[in-house]
């Protein structure tokens, strides 16, 4: 007889097996979150929801980094990689034939063409990497563009090097624009039509124009060029490395629209 105590059960499903937790989960899911909004978003007390958020945090599931734009808000993140993973090895576990999948190729064709806008501050690094990997990934299954909400003169030339090298991606003729000069170049479209709206930093976050009205989706995610120089290259290199993993993730919530 096997004893249930010596039973080993699966870390993602011993992280996920709480009614507060799986709510924790699903809201991170869509987007990078503060405490304050987790709070209000699961009805619960906050030192409840801080402390099954520190247990997710232990599992590896949950990042936290404190913002870029206010030191004394933190956002946390939910690693969807790792929950892919950690559901794979517990179908596994489970039976062989319930092995699934990781969500790196699509399984759907959308039925419509998604829309969606990056923005960051300058627009001269993580938005338009964003862009670009996304229309990489979709081609003309999509329209996207990005904005900064006080853009450079430029883009940044370790964004270009990066993703030329990682995924040969040109994007050296890249003009950082605002929000409003990409309403124009839009012609007929307006900032609200864009079905979502993912902000790539912090400070974007805080200070999106009223008028965008949309789907709104927050990824925090610390500036490269804010590195020393020599460490650039690295920085731009992982940050590309990490923007790349959550639009694969976005494109599968798009192809599972209906």
């Amino acid at each position: 007889m096997v004893n249930p105590t010596h039973i080993e059960v699966p870390l993602f499903i011993q992280l996920a097996d709480h009614p507060l937790r799986w709510l924790l989960l699903t809201e991170l899911a869509s987007s990078d979150q503060r405490v304050r909004e987790l709070v209000e978003a699961v009805g619960q007390p906050q030192n409840l929801v801080s402390y099954h958020l520190r247990v997710l945090r232990d599992g590896g599931l949950v990042t936290a980094r404190r913002s870029s734009y206010d030191g004394r808000d933190t956002y946390y993140h939910l690693d969807l990689s790792r929950c892919a993973v950690g559901l794979t090895s517990a179908g596994a576990a489970l039976h062989p034939g319930l092995r699934m999948g990781t969500p790196s190729q699509s399984r759907r064709s959308m039925t419509a063409t998604p829309s969606v806008l990056f923005v960051c501050t300058g627009n001269s690094a993580r938005s338009p990497i964003a862009e670009a990997l996304l229309r990489h990934h979709l081609g003309g299954r999509v329209v996207v563009a990005s904005a900064g909400i006080s853009p450079r003169t430029r883009i940044h030339p370790e964004a270009v090097r990066v993703l030329r090298e990682q995924f040969d991606i040109d994007i050296h003729d890249h003009t950082p624009r605002t929000i409003d000069e990409v309403t124009g170049h839009a012609g007929s479209r307006t900032v609200a039509t864009f079905a979502r709206i993912v902000t790539l930093c912090d400070k974007a976050r805080e200070h999106l124009p009223q008028g965008c009205v949309g789907r709104r989706i927050h990824w925090s995610l610390a500036d490269p060029a804010n590195m020393p120089a020599r460490a650039q290259h690295a920085s731009f290199g992982s940050t590309t490395a990490d923007i790349d993993t959550r639009v694969r993730h976005l494109i599968l919530a798009l192809e599972n629209e209906r």
